[in-house]
């Protein structure tokens, strides 16, 4: 891996999770914007770890050991990244369909899934009967656990179940016939929506018992470019309830409610702040508002995650990396209450070096 990368090769971490949740929520300014990150792609993963840290990789397995060996992965890799908090989702099995196409981001031939649109698990009262939803008590929470036990000392565990409520309810559905339900058969919609917010409350209920998380971080992708994808209306019906749920379990637990959500949100922005409670906001796009003009908005009420657009980040120099990272610690840095990251995720069709170059700058900015 290139040498230019010199301030993560020669950085020694010092995670602080007290100082970065209290930049967040506001209770201390940073002369330097942390550093955030939602997900992060397996293979950009093993790339940073084999060719920069030559580590060897491990893809878990059934055993223990094995997938000992790929958590150890995952703990070194965001603790040498310089992040102050380490962001893990998994979920149970939800039975369900999707769209596979090969992943032309990668040589190796893999692949990529999406989910069905049109034709999903449930259609009918009598599909509904027939699903096998999951439960939580046979779900297997080893991943958090061990990652909880063996974090740095100074760094924080950020947990989600995989796929927020109205993600996993369009999915059982699919898009299009949930969009249908709504009109044609609201007490569906109803019936499998408390379901599945059940399953999701009792799987918050196990991880929250963890001593070092320190922060609830899900993602729930409730719009795309223009608007939120069903009205909003519907969202505040159906959906918005549990995340207000889910954010009150999290300050019990003395921690804040980070929310990931993709799209257009400005329709539910007021209900997210002041009903839901959220402390704090990822997921931004310049073609809908670059960060820093949400931040204009919503900054001095919560927290401002991330920010780097993917499109940018994936067609950018690295030097155009550079520069925004600089401009948006000017800028967002010195209003506070701002982490610096990608605005979405960091997929694998992202340069590698780009991601890296965003990492090395943000790192050379705490030096500073």
């Amino acid at each position: 891996m290139s040498s230019v990368f010199r301030h993560i090769q020669n950085f020694t971490p010092k995670p602080r999770i007290d100082q970065f949740i209290g930049a967040m929520i506001g209770n201390n300014h940073l002369n330097y914007p942390p550093i955030v990150e939602f997900i992060i792609d397996e293979p950009v993963i093993k790339t940073i770890l084999t060719e920069m840290f030559q580590r060897e990789w491990v893809t878990p397995a059934g055993d223990r050991e094995s997938q000992k060996r790929y958590l150890d992965n995952l703990i070194f890799f965001w603790y040498r990244m310089g992040y102050d908090m380490l962001r893990f989702e998994s979920a149970p099995l939800y039975p369900g369909s999707s769209r596979v196409t090969v992943n032309t981001a990668d040589t190796s031939g893999s692949t990529r899934s999406w989910a069905e649109e049109s034709l999903g698990s449930i259609t009918s009262w009598e599909d509904f009967e027939k699903y096998k939803f999951p439960n939580v008590s046979e779900f297997d929470f080893f991943a958090f656990e061990y990652l909880n036990s063996h974090l740095p000392e100074g760094m924080g565990l950020a947990v989600a179940h995989g796929g927020g409520l109205f993600e996993r309810v369009s999915w059982i559905f699919s898009i299009e016939k949930l969009c249908y339900l709504l009109f044609d058969q609201p007490d569906l919609v109803e019936a499998v929506s408390e379901i599945v917010s059940e399953i999701q409350t009792n799987f918050y209920r196990q991880i929250l018992d963890l001593d070092r998380v320190s922060a609830v971080f899900p993602g729930d992708d409730m719009g795309f470019r223009s608007a939120t994808i069903i009205s909003p209306n519907d969202l505040r019906k159906y959906f918005l309830p549990f995340h207000t749920r889910i954010a009150g379990m999290a300050h019990d637990r003395g921690v804040p409610y980070f929310l990931h959500s993709c799209g257009n949100l400005r329709q539910i922005m007021p209900d997210l702040i002041d009903t839901v409670g959220i402390d704090g906001k990822h997921s931004y796009e310049d073609a809908i508002i670059p960060v820093e003009k949400f931040q204009e908005e919503y900054g001095n009420r919560i927290a401002i995650l991330g920010g780097m657009d993917i499109n940018f980040l994936a067609t950018a120099s690295q030097d155009q990396v550079r520069d925004r990272v600089r401009m948006l610690s000017e800028i967002c840095g010195s209003r506070g209450r701002f982490a610096i990251g990608s605005g979405n995720s960091i997929p694998d069709y992202v340069p590698v070096e780009n991601y890296l170059a965003m990492i090395d700058e943000a790192i050379s900015l705490k030096k500073e």
